[in-house]
């Protein structure tokens, strides 16, 4: 019972197959007591019927891209909760327009979206959680190889993920002197929800099978394992890192075309 007594908030559940809902999964197997939140209506269904398998779980509306509603957010959590030890930000989103065609087309706006959601939602999320973790705590984020490879049809969200790690470092110089830790990890290619904006997922996934170490698509309980790990007491000494959970594919070079 690693996280027996601890009380962790996790941000960007959108249905049985996301990975926040894996890692929401592993903690409760240790003892977590949790918090959800769901970003609107159309998802406030699918967020309630699954953290009703957990007991005591709650749940709360925010859209990472307004602070009034992180804000909000947070007091709902303390009143509900007293204290966070944890927090999960699995949050990322670009318009689908433009995650087709070359990057160098990138619209203003577009760019500006991407951004925002995907990477200053870390920030704002971690500054708002930050008085509720008042014996310290960890804040972990997910990330992709997108952030540092040229990754066909990811485009901008590449150049999120890479401010989004960006950050975490910043951030972990920041909030290292109270005790908070953050660290990411970098998932391979996964068919969620979010995913499925990327064209050509289902041939990423299944070229990640055939060429990565391990022989075997990434799934979603390797990465909620993980993140287990990193919530725990288990990496009290890591912080600021990145954990590749991806069957090894980080470490290999020139590899074919996945168009």
């Amino acid at each position: 019972m690693l996280l027996e007594g601890k009380k962790g908030l996790i941000v960007g559940v959108a249905n049985k197959h996301s990975i926040a809902w894996a890692i929401a999964q592993s903690a409760v197997k240790e003892g977590a007591k949790l918090a959800f939140n769901y970003q609107n209506e159309r998802l406030k269904a699918n967020v309630e019927e699954l953290a009703a398998t957990i007991e005591g779980a709650k749940i709360f509306p925010c859209d990472v891209g307004n602070d009034s509603e992180i804000e909000e957010l947070m007091k709902n959590v303390e009143a509900e909760m007293g204290q966070l030890d944890f927090l999960i930000h699995s949050v990322a989103f670009a318009p689908r327009e433009e995650l087709t065609g070359e990057f160098v087309n990138t619209s203003r706006s577009g760019f500006a979206t991407a951004l925002d959601v995907s990477a200053y939602s870390l920030v704002a999320l971690s500054r708002a959680a930050m008085p509720l973790m008042r014996e310290g705590g960890s804040i972990v984020t997910l990330s992709y190889l997108g952030a540092e490879r040229v990754v066909p049809h990811y485009n901008v969200m590449g150049v999120a993920k890479a401010a989004l790690e960006a950050c975490v470092r910043y951030l972990a110089n920041d909030l290292g002197p109270r005790g908070i830790r953050v660290n990411a990890i970098s998932a391979g290619p996964i068919r969620t929800l979010a995913a499925r904006g990327v064209s050509g997922i289902t041939k990423m996934v299944d070229h990640h099978r055939e060429v990565a170490p391990l022989r075997h698509a990434t799934e979603q309980a390797e990465v909620g394992d993980t993140a287990l790990f990193l919530v725990s007491s288990l990496s009290r000494g890591i912080t600021g890192e990145l954990i590749y959970v991806d069957g090894g594919y980080n470490i290999l070079g020139t590899l074919a075309p996945m168009d």
